[in-house]
């Protein structure tokens, strides 16, 4: 595992109503569901990323209104074609 560090202002942690561990993990959460948004990761290294589970991140999902399903249409239409 690697450690990164971040400099934020100490106003940051009471305007958000959240103790510095709480912000990192929100913040590890957020990037990740905004990466898998993007198509940027899978859902599985968005999990890891957010440190949940693949279930937990679907749920999260939910919370910041993103769909757990990212297809394009013609990945989908694909998709649809190949069950038989």
């Amino acid at each position: 595992m690697k450690t990164v560090s971040i400099q934020l202002p100490e106003t940051v942690f009471s305007s958000l109503r959240k103790n510095p561990d709480e912000f990192v993990r929100e913040m590890r959460i957020a990037a990740a569901v905004k990466w898998y948004e993007l198509g940027e990761v899978s859902q599985g290294k968005a999990a890891e990323i957010a440190g949940l589970t693949r279930s937990e991140f679907i749920n999260t999902l939910s919370r910041y209104q993103v769909s757990f399903l990212q297809y394009t249409a013609q990945e989908l239409a694909e998709e649809l074609a190949n069950v038989d």
